[in-house]
């Protein structure tokens, strides 16, 4: 893989992993569309810890306070919310895998998380205009739970994980600044799980296969983008609502499926 390749995974990396369209899903598609060789485990692995610094970088104030008092309820919510995923990867491993290698229903789950968005949307909608929107101080476990679920179920390519999440705790009525700052902090653990299950493979990656400076680039720059995407998604939550991103996951999905199933360019 050469250094441009290893920008653009990098660059996409970083804006798909906070924005509601599937990280993993586009990863994949651009593969395919652009043939570029499958990145090595440990690229994948460092363009995670791009992602993460990002997160490191918008809410350090968050997570400062997470630190600063660790036996805390919102400490206790991200650990709930963080089992169904880690429970769904360590059992459903292999199957994980094959769905990542066939991309076969890579379409129908880019609809998937156009359902969940615009369904977020409408019962947020509803939730606000009767006045049963739930601050932070009304977080309860079972919410913790429900998002945590949410989460487990993107593990596919194609459902966004942040788009699930904040799905998830719209559907708890959940207000949005919240639901965005929740989904996120929960994207640590998150990335850093993946990390680990990466890293017990990582030995026997042959260190003749590792391009440091595609590496060092495409890092870099899922950093960079993650940073500004963070920020721009805890704007637009707030300000405007998840119907474009909607939108755009149908439209990618129903190309997908349509290629997969006539044209066959891409798959």
């Amino acid at each position: 893989m050469n250094v441009i390749n290893a920008v653009i995974l990098g660059i996409v990396q970083g804006l798909t992993e906070f924005l509601p369209v599937s990280s993993s899903g586009h990863l994949v598609f651009l593969q395919k569309l652009f043939n570029i060789d499958e990145p090595g485990l440990f690229f994948d692995t460092m363009l995670h810890l791009g992602t993460l610094i990002a997160v490191f970088a918008v809410l350090w104030k968050d997570i400062w306070e997470l630190l600063k008092k660790p036996f805390q309820r919102l400490t206790f919510f991200l650990i709930l919310a963080t089992i169904p995923a880690v429970i769904a990867a360590l059992t459903l491993k292999d199957a994980i895998e094959h769905i990542f290698d066939s991309a076969q229903f890579l379409g129908i789950c880019f609809l998937i998380t156009t359902i969940l968005l615009i369904t977020a949307e409408l019962l947020s909608g509803r939730a606000k205009n009767t006045g049963n929107l739930k601050n932070k101080d009304s977080m309860t476990w079972l919410y913790a739970l429900i998002i945590g679920i949410m989460q487990a179920c993107a593990i596919p390519p194609g459902i966004s994980r942040s788009g699930a999440t904040i799905s998830g705790a719209l559907f708890c009525k959940l207000d949005r600044d919240f639901a965005a700052r929740f989904s996120f902090l929960l994207s640590i653990p998150a990335i850093l799980g993946a990390v680990v299950l990466q890293a017990k493979d990582l030995a026997g990656e042959s260190a003749a296969v590792i391009n440091i400076p595609s590496v060092i680039a495409g890092t870099l720059a899922a950093a960079a983008v993650g940073f500004f995407a963070v920020k721009f998604m805890l704007k637009i939550i707030k300000e405007r609502s998840l119907y474009g991103f909607a939108v755009y996951t149908a439209v990618l999905g129903i190309f997908v499926i349509f290629d997969q199933i006539v044209t066959r360019i891409v798959f």
